[in-house]
């Protein structure tokens, strides 16, 4: 295995852009992100408000009909285009160009969400994030991993990663097995955890950041829409990977004095990412 690169602030500073004062919302990029079901729609706003944060100039939320209203008033900035089933998601299809598609938090496996997903990787070449439960169905329908466009990012936790790769016994077969995976299918690999490990090819990132107040409901999805955004904005996969990790943990590492490890919820990454932005500044 080897040895991995730390992910600290100089390594972010190599790939960071910072922001051209002559830039609009059209050259910002806009991300489009897609899941909830009926209880989950949350999952889509934490994304979406994440994503927003993180600097992309337009966030296009595509949600089955009983989110439309929620995340219409949980979040102003957001535009919104629902699936026509009121519960889940059984077509996702839309008319907007989109320069970055997050895909999954909340979204379900029921079968007909489990077929939309896999006609949308059928028909889709745009940058791509896929998280949550369309990890779950790929690992389910091992075959449709080919329809994976290549550098897209995926972000598993434990679980979600043995589903896709198998079982493994020592740390050594877990890195061994996620580099496989990723140099046949060219996908960047974000290996949730304490530390986060991002795996590209034979090349393995470690994580700097964050603490234990991240183990929290809320806390995927948000990494989700940070690095859909990041991805908008034209970073390339593996950078918007390292610089959306980096600074999700920052902003726990940052609030942590404020919060505790208790208390410290989802939300407060969003609330947070502008501090990680700005000592990037310093």
């Amino acid at each position: 295995m080897n040895t991995p690169i730390a992910i600290d602030r100089n390594e972010i500073l190599k790939r960071y852009k910072p922001i051209d004062k002559y830039t609009h919302k059209g050259i910002q990029g806009h991300a489009l992100l897609i899941g909830g079901s009926y209880g989950k729609i949350g999952a889509m706003c934490l994304s979406s408000k994440a994503a927003l944060k993180t600097g992309c100039g337009l966030v296009t939320t595509f949600v089955p009909l009983c989110g439309y209203e929620i995340v219409q008033t949980s979040i102003l900035e957001v535009m919104v285009v629902t699936d026509e089933h009121e519960r889940y998601l059984s077509d996702i299809s839309f008319e907007l160009e989109a320069d970055a598609i997050g895909i999954g938090p909340g979204m379900g496996q029921k079968m007909a969400t489990q077929k939309a997903f896999h006609d949308f990787l059928s028909n889709t070449s745009t940058p791509l994030v896929i998280d949550a439960d369309a990890l779950n169905i790929l690992s389910h329908n091992p075959s449709w991993v080919a329809l994976v466009p290549p550098r897209t990012v995926l972000t598993p936790h434990p679980k979600e990663l043995e589903r896709l790769i198998g079982k493994w016994y020592t740390k050594e077969e877990m890195f061994g097995k996620t580099v496989v995976f990723s140099l046949v299918n060219h996908v960047v690999i974000v290996m949730k955890g304490a530390p986060t490990y991002i795996i590209d090819g034979e090349t393995i990132y470690e994580n700097t950041t964050g603490n234990a107040a991240l183990a929290t409901a809320g806390s995927g999805d948000v990494l989700t829409g940070m690095i859909t955004s990041l991805l908008a904005q034209s970073y390339k996969a593996v950078d918007s990977a390292l610089i959306g990790v980096y600074l999700h943990g920052l902003t726990a590492d940052i609030a942590l004095p404020e919060t505790g490890y208790q208390s410290f919820i989802a939300s407060d990454i969003i609330a947070n990412i502008g501090k990680a932005y700005l000592s990037l500044e310093d």
